[in-house]
């Protein structure tokens, strides 16, 4: 069984490691910046929930125009460029005054950026690691996103507390400069990984093709819908415990490093097909207890084991590329990013719409019990076409691959 260390060896895969932490700790110091500064202003739920995943939101728009140009750009250029284009956006979000229609514009237009850069990230990690070690290495990114979450909550907090919500947004934009140098001076130049020109028309040819098999159409599902809920329960911690909202990112960040941690290292290959689904289902089901009005070490405990559902994406994602042509991998991944994180900025106006006209708490408990009745009947129609193979096997539609193929999810 591939080690950690192996993945680590590999060239490439390290600045591709860090280039990624920098960018999430950007994302989340930023993040939580201007939520605070969206709900200090505004006294909303609603527009606190989108200033932190509003972007997501506009992924769908960039899935469905720009995501044929993560396999046809070369991906060292294309990861420098967003990560710049992330910089100077979010400094000119820090600037005083600034009108809230024009910190949203800003935020649209990152989100469309990001649904290409995730497409572009993606795509190199799979060409990057071989097949054996490609879950592996998934893993580790995963890891690296509860680490930097951890992180970058507590410090935002702190930048919170010490200085204001805008002092966080700036050091956001600093992070997200640092990954735009680390991008350019650790990657090597590689040229893309399809021929031809980016093209709405090559964006919607591909998306129908990747969308045609029931098999691939189910993981997406499970990839988008479930997770997407639960991060709109997450969305509303700001509104629900202002002074504790940090607290409770950290233990969800928590929850999630642990959750990939067991399903990169532990699981073994004979049992990942048939967890998949249940361990989904812990994402929603701790949210349940939100309905009694717990006290707060109970609301710690249930973010942090709820979080640790998230392990199950990786086990999705693993199942969707042993089902996509090596071709359309950086296409698929980018996809997968894209639809997750507009599923995420949709729950998250869900969620603010619910808690305006109840309450946070009960925004959460709905939003939960969803997820888990999504998950439910995906495991079902999953089930009734025969179960998927757990891992590894390409399906019908996928290339046929040696032992020393690559692949990976997000």
């Amino acid at each position: 069984m591939p080690r950690y260390q192996d993945v680590f060896r590999t060239p490439e895969f390290t600045p591709l490691f860090l280039t990624g932490a920098a960018h999430t700790a950007a994302q989340t110091v930023a993040g939580l910046g201007l939520a605070t500064l969206v709900y200090r202003a505004t006294g909303s739920p609603l527009l606190s929930a989108l200033a932190l995943f509003g972007p997501s939101l506009a992924q769908l728009l960039g899935a469905t125009t720009l995501l044929s140009a993560a396999d046809r750009l070369p991906p060292r250029a294309a990861l420098t460029g967003t990560a710049v284009f992330f910089a100077l956006g979010t400094a000119v979000l820090a600037l005083p005054g600034l009108p809230t229609w024009a910190l949203f514009a800003i935020l649209l237009a990152e989100g469309l950026v990001a649904s290409l850069g995730g497409g572009v990230r993606y795509g190199l990690l799979h060409e990057i690691l071989d097949r054996e070690r490609f879950l592996l290495g998934r893993s580790v990114t995963n890891m690296a996103v509860g680490v930097c979450q951890i992180a970058g909550f507590a410090a935002g907090g702190a930048l919170i507390a010490l200085l204001s919500p805008r002092g966080a947004v700036l050091a956001g934009a600093v992070l997200y400069l640092s990954a735009a140098i680390l991008a350019r001076t650790g990657l090597g130049a590689r040229p893309p990984r399809a021929a031809g020109r980016p093209s709405v028309a090559a964006t919607w040819r591909t998306n129908r093709r990747l969308w045609s098999s029931p098999a691939r159409r189910r993981c997406y599902l499970a990839l988008w819908v479930p997770n997407g809920l639960i991060v709109g329960c997450e969305s509303l911690f700001v509104p629900y415990d202002p002074e504790r909202a940090g607290l409770l990112f950290a233990c969800g960040a928590l929850g999630m490093l642990v959750g990939d941690t067991a399903v990169g290292r532990f699981v073994p290959a004979r049992l990942r097909g048939r967890i998949r689904f249940p361990l989904q289902a812990l994402l929603a089901a701790p949210f349940l207890v939100f309905a009694l009005d717990p006290p707060l070490p109970l609301v710690l405990l249930a973010v942090t084991v709820s979080a640790v559902g998230y392990g199950a994406s990786l086990l999705h994602q693993e199942r969707l590329m042993a089902l996509v042509p090596e071709e359309l991998s950086g296409h698929a991944l980018g996809l997968h990013s894209s639809g997750m994180l507009a599923l995420q900025g949709v729950s998250a106006a869900l969620a603010g719409t619910l808690a305006q006209y109840t309450s946070p708490r009960t925004g959460m408990v709905l939003l939960a019990l969803a997820s888990l009745t999504v998950t439910l009947r995906l495991a079902r129609a999953d089930r009734g076409a025969g179960g998927a193979p757990s891992s590894g096997a390409p399906s019908s539609g996928a290339r046929p691959c040696p032992r020393t193929d690559r692949r990976r999810t997000a």
